[in-house]
C-alpha cells in the first residue's frame, strides 16, 4: 500500500515551472489588487486563500479540465451562491461552512464546473471577516470579480508565454502521421469518454487529450516495432 504513495514523475522541464511560477504570483497578485480597487482591501484579502489554489491550476496545469474557464467562474458562483444561502439559514459556525463546501461540490458536478480551490471558497465566505459578512449578498460582486481578474490574467500570460489556454473540449486532437485515419481499430475520443463514463471517477483531463496520446503512443510504439524488424534483419 505505501508504494502506492510514491509520487509520480512530473513530465515538465524546470523552465516550465517557473514560468508558471511567475503567472501564478502575478496573476494572484493583479486580482487582489483589482478587487481592493472596487472594494475593500480586507474583502480582497479574505479571497487570497482560494484565489492563490486557483492560480496553480490556472497556470500550472491550464490543459486540465479543472482548470477551464467555465470551471472557475462556474465554480465560484456556485460556491458564493451556496455558502451565502447556507450562512442565512444556518448561521456561520464550522459545521455549515462545511456544509456549504459539501453542497457547492454537489452544484459544480451537476453543472460541470467543478473548481476544486471553490470548496475552499465556500469555506471562507460562511467564516467570514466582518468587512465581508456586512456586505451579505453583495459579497458575490468581489468573489466574481476576483474570479474574472485571475481568468483574465491567465488568458494573457499563458497565450503569451505560448501556452495554448483555455483548452477546448471541442478541439480535435492533432493525429500524428504514423496513424492511420481511417483505421476502423483506432480509439477515438467518444470510446474515452465511454470509458471514462463507465469507470465513474474524477480525471482532470479531456478525452480529447488522452485520445492524442494514445494516438501519440502506438506512434512510438509502432516506430519502436519496425525498429526491432530492422535490427532483427540487418543482425
Amino acid at each position: 500500500m505505501f508504494a502506492r504513495w510514491k509520487p509520480a514523475a512530473i513530465n515538465t522541464r524546470p523552465l516550465e515551472w517557473s514560468r508558471a511560477a511567475i503567472g501564478m504570483a502575478l496573476g494572484t497578485l493583479f486580482s487582489v489588487w483589482f478587487c481592493a480597487q472596487v472594494y475593500d482591501l480586507p474583502v480582497a484579502l479574505h479571497l487570497l486563500g482560494p484565489l492563490g489554489a486557483s492560480a496553480v491550476l490556472l497556470f500550472a496545469v491550464s490543459s486540465g479540465a479543472l482548470a477551464q474557464p467555465w470551471s472557475i467562474l462556474g465554480g465560484y458562483l456556485c460556491a458564493g451562491i451556496m455558502a451565502l444561502l447556507v450562512a442565512h439559514v444556518l448561521g456561520r459556525s464550522l459545521g455549515s461552512a462545511c456544509l456549504a463546501a459539501g453542497l457547492a461540490l454537489v452544484l459544480m458536478c451537476w453543472l460541470r464546473c467543478l473548481h476544486p480551490p471553490a470548496g475552499g471558497l465556500a469555506l471562507t465566505l460562511v467564516l467570514a471577516d466582518p468587512a465581508s459578512i456586512a456586505l451579505d449578498w453583495l459579497e458575490l460582486g468581489p468573489v466574481m470579480l476576483a474570479a474574472a481578474s485571475l481568468l483574465a490574467s491567465a488568458l494573457l500570460y499563458n497565450n503569451l508565454t505560448r501556452v495554448r489556454y483555455p483548452k477546448g473540449a471541442s478541439e480535435a486532437p492533432v493525429l500524428l502521421p504514423a496513424m492511420a485515419a481511417n483505421d476502423s481499430l483506432a480509439i477515438t475520443a467518444e470510446d474515452l469518454k465511454q470509458a471514462l463514463a463507465e469507470m465513474e471517477e474524477f480525471f482532470d483531463i479531456t478525452p480529447e487529450d488522452l485520445e492524442q496520446l494514445v494516438h501519440a503512443s502506438e506512434a512510438h510504439a509502432r516506430r519502436r516495432s519496425i525498429g526491432q524488424v530492422l535490427s532483427s534483419r540487418t543482425g
